[in-house]
This record gives structure tokens, C-alpha cells and sequence, in this order.
């Protein structure tokens, strides 16, 4: 299915703050949202994930793919899940995050760096578990939140915690 590129939302929006509801991995809306959600994401300079909420569907569905960032160590390519929850976290530590919906600002996140997941398949609906580490588990934290409706500014610890973007992708 060919995806469209979608216009990015931006905080305040309300649909970043509302949970999203659980989908039917296998409706032909979701199978839609989620190659929207992937070429979305690709022309999107920077950018490693991205949820439904992002482009203004409140839906637990994301997409992520960190293969190609220099802080990646593991990763599974590029990959879509619906209704994903965490199923074990352990070893929090401290990054520097941003994100498309709040693109002038970074902050300092704690989260846990090795993770597993267990989410839907679009199309099929079959169960994936994914197990991850590192910055691929950052990423699938921070994509889980936005399905949740928290966004990293609800995590940041502190203004201090907080940063301009220096860099503009």
C-alpha cells in the first residue's frame, strides 16, 4: 500500500494529549495509517518514529525505525505496531530527547534502555514481540506515550531538564 505524507501536529493540539483509542490492526484505515505513518516519517528529516497522534488520528499506531541514526547500536528496521504496551522494562537511564510535535524544544528523559513490547502487525493483526535496547527502546518509549497521550515534556524532570533546539533537521 502507498503511503501519503501527512502534515505534523503540533503541541498544544488536544489530540497529543488524549489517549488514543485501540484499532482493528486489520481495517483497511489502519492498514492505511500505517503506511501513511511510515512515509510520513521518511521525509522527515531526523525523525525515527512517529505516532498517530502526530498527524491527528487519536489511535494506538506508530512506526519506528532508528537504522539509520548514528546513536543506534540494534534495531529491526523499519516497523509498525498497533495497541503495543510495555511488557518489561529495566535499566532506566537519561537522554536527550526531541520530537516532531515539539520542535523547538529537547529534554533530559529517563527511561529504560532495554525493553520488551508486544504490539499488533497491521494487516495481519498478529502479535509481535519485540525486544530492544538502548536507543531503539527510547524510541519505542517515546512512540508508546504519544499512543498514551503524554508527550516528552510530560517526562522531562525539571526546567533544567529542558533545552532550545540548537539544531533545526
Amino acid at each position: 500500500m502507498v503511503g501519503r505524507i501527512l502534515p505534523v501536529v503540533r503541541a498544544p493540539d488536544p489530540v497529543l494529549s488524549r489517549p488514543g483509542a485501540t484499532v482493528d490492526p486489520t481495517a483497511p484505515e489502519i492498514v492505511q495509517l500505517a503506511a501513511d505513518l511510515v512515509a510520513t516519517m521518511r521525509v522527515s528529516p531526523g525523525c525515527v518514529g512517529l505516532a498517530a497522534p502526530q498527524v491527528g488520528v487519536s489511535a494506538k499506531v506508530f512506526c519506528v525505525d532508528v537504522s539509520e541514526h548514528p546513536k543506534t547500536r540494534g534495531h529491526h528496521g523499519t516497523f509498525v505496531l498497533c495497541n503495543a504496551e510495555v511488557v518489561s522494562a529495566s535499566r532506566n537511564e537519561k537522554a536527550r530527547e526531541g520530537c516532531m510535535s515539539v520542535p523547538d524544544l529537547t529534554g533530559d528523559v529517563k527511561r529504560a534502555s532495554r525493553l520488551v513490547v508486544r504490539g499488533q502487525e497491521p494487516g495481519t493483526g498478529a502479535e509481535v514481540v519485540i525486544e530492544a535496547e538502548a536507543f531503539e527502546a527510547r524510541a519505542l518509549q517515546h512512540e508508546i506515550d504519544h499512543c498514551d497521550g503524554l508527550l516528552f515534556l510530560d517526562r522531562v524532570v525539571g526546567a533544567h531538564a529542558l533545552h532550545a533546539r540548537k539544531t533545526y533537521l
